[in-house]
């Protein structure tokens, strides 16, 4: 899936944010849905100082109907909600397509930081994971978006990433977004918020 997209919208791209050569192999349905169901357990324990969201002992942070109905509403208040983002990784995990949300939340890391010296090494860093040819978990850019990241690797700013975090933006927003609204996963969610989580199928 990964390569030059110089010239392609988002549209013609549908769908090619999550391909990879391992689903066409086999039929992995039934395997996702197995993780992602043992993951919505995990996410939604209470009192846990273990959960993958690092949260106070001792305290519930199951999310609402409300809060998990508001993930609908955009991606925005999705990726706002800190529930609502750990679904949506679980969601990318279970499609083979978490590089996306990885490299939006590296983004939002990088904006925070202010020496020189940290944003060198994070800019080299993220370059050499997301964005460069073969990269580890490569996101599709044009060239002109990687060349322009590439130009500015020396001499970083926190803006350096800002057109590669909204292309990405844009592709999640078209294509997994809509995906991850209209899944089972979702709607077991909103099953499990309204107290019905016990009905979470092994």
């Amino acid at each position: 899936m990964r390569g030059n997209l110089t010239g392609v919208s988002s549209q013609n791209m549908a769908f090619t944010d999550c391909v990879k050569p391992t689903e066409l192999l086999a039929d992995k349905k039934g395997i996702k849905r197995k993780n992602w169901r043992n993951r919505i357990r995990f996410l939604l324990k209470s009192n846990s100082s273990h959960s993958i969201l690092h949260q106070k002992r001792n305290r519930s942070y199951r999310p609402s109907a409300d809060d998990v109905n508001q993930w609908a509403q955009s991606l925005d208040k999705l990726l706002s909600h800190t529930y609502g983002k750990a679904a949506f990784c679980i969601f990318l995990k279970s499609e083979f397509c978490e590089e996306n949300i990885e490299f939006w939340t590296a983004c939002e890391d990088f904006k925070t930081l202010t020496s020189h010296k940290e944003l060198v090494s994070k800019a080299n860093n993220m370059y050499e994971e997301f964005i460069k040819s073969e990269a580890p978990k490569e996101i599709n850019l044009d060239y002109h978006t990687k060349n322009a990241i590439v130009q500015s690797l020396h001499e970083p700013t926190e803006t350096s990433f800002l057109a590669a975090q909204r292309k990405v933006y844009s592709l999640m927003e078209n294509n997994s977004y809509p995906r991850f609204i209209h899944s089972d996963l979702y709607k077991e969610l909103c099953a499990a918020a309204r107290g019905e989580g016990k009905h979470i199928k092994s």
